[in-house]
């Protein structure tokens, strides 16, 4: 057996061959069972003299013999060894040779061999076998992170491509939607909201690589070191052990010293590493590292795999950088603290090999191997924020510089607020988000790496309202609609009074007759125009909704214009079911009363009306509308100059011969904004847990409310009441 100067390690040259590693490292251990088992046979065998033993030193030459392969080389080697046995073996050999030498046992000899050698092997091989069984379930912990960044890598790859394809929903929204302002502010919100999770997939890119760097240069490594030293550790002590075996043997059997000590010679020169040698030599083979994970393109949005570096893009990307920033000198520190007294432990670890320090050298490695998968923890965290911080800067620098962060904390708001980022509300069933302790700025807690660093520093109460009106008109802006056409719609026709005939309006007038050919309805008689007004003094009519207007004065019919309302006769119209306010701008109604109708159902499901000298909004579905005569509108022209179509296709111009619009059940309103009723329908049957939460039936079908927030429910209405429902346990209706 040659002397070796440096030897190598299993990290080093094979890579990632921790299976073959750790099979040919559990054969070992296992091997520790027939030797002391050998010896306790040898015990028993010793009584009954020589003639046993040679028999006994057969049988383990012809068990030598069957795994001789396997214990030198592995079960699967590369290379075949031909008739080469490992050092270890060699030293197998050269015991039993010994042992058909010897002829003569008494009783002291074979109970010392078993207290002495047979009990403490299998003591070890116990010890060993928990050891190795550390290594295996942390390798499989290594590579279930592995395949985890994957799979997570391939989960943001679904969120892009989900938000890409939102993107395009949104988009195909802005030119169909009703409310083109709106569908155009969720079309940008959308955007931005793409480009942010482009930009975490591309993050999540690097850090897999990263993590698969390390995973390939340096944690399975050190899983494989650490069962090279297990295995040839367990060969110390079968070295111990058997010198211990080949002192009693120098005891009792005198007459066979000269071959004792040929034995306890060869013994010591079974260097640990040469039979890891002997193993890397035959098991070495080509590797190839696993290729990097790139940018792959939606198939809905093609996109290139630059960052987004807009000025929406920087101030998440600056949020993400400041946060990655701030973790990144803890993180390591902290690694550098645990390296160091990993290395501490390991010297520890030297001087017990050495004899120089009397402590439980399995507890130590125990120890050692404890820390370093804290370390490993610990140092996956410190390299996600060392790739995110110099992805972030390499694409838009150290956009962190200057800017004035909130201090913002965890916080369940109690009552009814808003996001001063995006303006809607912040609720749900724990209704959590964020709060900046100096200038009282809240938001989602989705929209909190979205929210520019603009902190004004700690405020007074005064300025924390002053500067929260001042955010709350600036997320309502975002609702305001644009002053032209965005940059991918193309730009519509002018729109002419006729123009208005092609497009029936939604609303209340449902079942009336509608003119849409331009021609004049036949006049009315008196007491079909004047509808029944109630006995009490009618207040003055704010907007009159009767006849539409030329699409010039629609655009002008915004807040502070100054179009002049032509007089017009009030719509009625009478209550079906008891409606009681829940919201601002809502009012409370009983069955019956008959109401003046305001403004009329503009297809999100609510009407304004008056009742008495209240106003206020309720659900269309609660309100059983009147016929209403049509007033020719007066714009002070002749009758030739007047245009072509006299009367409006809105839900105001209506042939009043129809019937009052048919009662329907008592169905809960929408939420105001909406274009149009979403249902859902139930995909498994479901119990409530709570008040809170509705029961479903497998098909049942429901209103729905509010979209999952991200907590995983969906409000939904159902029987007059709306409560929460597992978003997962439905989907929306596309009937």
């Amino acid at each position: 057996m040659a002397e070796v100067d440096v030897a190598p390690t299993f990290g080093a040259e094979l890579k990632d061959g921790f299976k073959p590693a750790n099979v040919w490292v559990a054969n070992g251990i296992a091997w520790l069972d027939d030797i002391q088992n050998f010896y306790r046979e040898r015990s028993a065998i010793e009584k009954e003299h020589s003639a046993k033993l040679n028999a006994l030193a057969k049988k383990y030459f012809e068990k030598k013999n069957k795994k001789s392969a396997s214990l030198s080389v592995g079960d699967t080697p590369a290379m075949t060894p031909g008739s080469l046995e490992n050092a270890s073996l060699t030293i197998w050999t050269t015991h039993l040779t010994t042992l058909e030498s010897i002829a003569d046992e008494h009783e002291k000899y074979a109970n010392e061999l078993i207290q002495k050698v047979a009990d403490p092997m299998k003591y070890f091989a116990g010890r060993f076998e928990e050891l190795r069984k550390r290594h295996v379930e942390y390798a499989t912990k290594l590579e279930g992170e592995r395949d985890s960044s994957y799979a997570a890598l391939h989960k943001t790859k679904t969120k892009y491509d989900a938000a890409c394809q939102e993107v395009e929903s949104k988009r195909k929204k802005t030119e169909s939607s009703f409310d083109k302002a709106k569908a155009q502010s969720q079309y940008q919100q959308q955007l931005q909201d793409m480009n942010n999770v482009k930009n975490t997939y591309l993050i999540a890119i690097n850090v897999t690589n990263k993590q698969k760097e390390k995973y390939y240069h340096e944690y399975v490594p050190e899983v494989l070191d650490s069962l090279q030293d297990l295995s040839e550790f367990r060969t110390l002590k079968l070295n111990a052990l058997w010198s211990t075996a080949t002192t009693l043997e120098t005891a009792m059997l005198q007459q066979s010293n000269s071959l004792v000590d040929h034995l306890a010679q060869e013994i010591t020169r079974n260097q640990p590493q040469l039979d890891s040698m002997m193993y890397m030599r035959h098991n070495m083979g080509s590797w190839q590292e696993p290729s990097d994970r790139v940018f792959e393109p939606s198939p809905v949005w093609h996109d290139d795999d630059l960052m987004v570096t807009d000025e929406a893009a920087k101030v998440f990307l600056r949020n993400v950088l400041n946060k990655s920033k701030g973790q990144l000198g803890d993180l390591r520190r902290e690694v550098d603290k645990k390296r160091r007294e990993i290395e501490g432990v390991k010297r520890i670890k030297e001087r017990v090999r050495e004899g120089k320090e009397n402590k439980d050298e399995v507890l130590v490695v125990t120890q050692i191997f404890a820390m370093q998968e804290d370390l490993h923890q610990v140092d996956r965290k410190r390299l996600t924020a060392e790739v995110e911080t110099s992805t972030i800067t390499s694409a838009v620098g150290d956009v962190t510089l200057g800017a004035k962060n909130h201090n913002f904390k965890s916080q369940t708001f109690k009552i009814p607020t808003n996001c001063d980022l995006c303006g809607e509300r912040i609720w749900g069933l724990s209704a959590k988000g964020f709060d900046c302790r100096d200038c009282g700025y809240t938001c989602h807690s989705k929209c909190e790496m979205k929210v520019p660093a603009e902190c004004p520093g700690e405020l007074s109460k005064e300025e924390r309202k002053k500067y929260k009106t001042e955010r709350q008109s600036a997320a309502g802006a975002l609702l305001k609609p644009p002053t032209g056409p965005p940059d991918h719609v193309a730009e519509l026709p002018a729109l002419s009074r006729s123009n208005t005939m092609n497009s029936l309006s939604s609303g209340y007038a449902a079942s009336a007759n509608r003119s849409i050919t331009g021609s004049v309805v036949s006049p009315r008689t008196p007491s079909e125009e004047t509808p029944p007004e109630p006995s009490g003094p009618r207040p003055a009519v704010k907007k009159t909704r009767l006849v539409a207007p030329p699409p010039a004065a629609y655009i002008s019919e915004l807040p502070g214009s100054s179009v002049p309302a032509p007089k017009a006769a009030e719509q009625k119209g009478k209550m079906l079911y008891t409606f009681e306010a829940n919201g601002d701008g809502e009012v409370s109604v009983p069955e019956g009363r008959e109401v003046v109708i305001l403004e009329p159902d503009d297809g999100a499901g609510w009407i304004k009306v008056r009742a008495g000298y209240k106003e206020g909004i309720v659900p269309a579905s609660y309100l059983e509308v009147f016929p209403a005569p049509i007033v020719p509108q007066d714009t002070g022209s002749s009758f030739g100059n007047r245009p072509a179509s006299t009367y409006s296709n809105s839900g105001s111009s209506i042939n009043t011969t129809s019937t009052a619009v048919k009662k329907k059940g008592p169905a809960v309103a929408p939420r105001r904004g909406a274009k149009k009723l979403k249902y859902v329908v139930a995909l498994y049957d479901y119990t409530a847990q709570s008040d809170t939460e509705h029961s479903m039936s497998e098909g049942e079908r429901f209103v729905l409310i509010k979209e999952d927030p991200g907590d995983g429910w969906a409000e939904v209405e159902k029987g007059g009441a709306t409560k929460s429902v597992p978003a997962s346990y439905v989907q929306v209706a596309t009937d």
